[in-house]
């Protein structure tokens, strides 16, 4: 499992994610970044990209 803290950076005080949330499940899943496509591991939701 990686380390969750790759996942946010501090800017300016305030905590910003790195990636993209997965639209069905919420902010609290993150998008697997793939050369192709963004899925989520949870539900499967996918977006490919162009």
């Amino acid at each position: 499992m990686a380390e969750k803290w790759k996942y946010y950076q501090v800017e300016g005080g305030k905590l910003v994610r790195k990636r993209q949330a997965c639209q069905r499940c919420g902010e609290g899943v993150f998008m697997a970044e793939h050369k192709d496509r963004l899925a989520c591991g949870n539900c499967g939701y996918t977006i490919w990209k162009r």
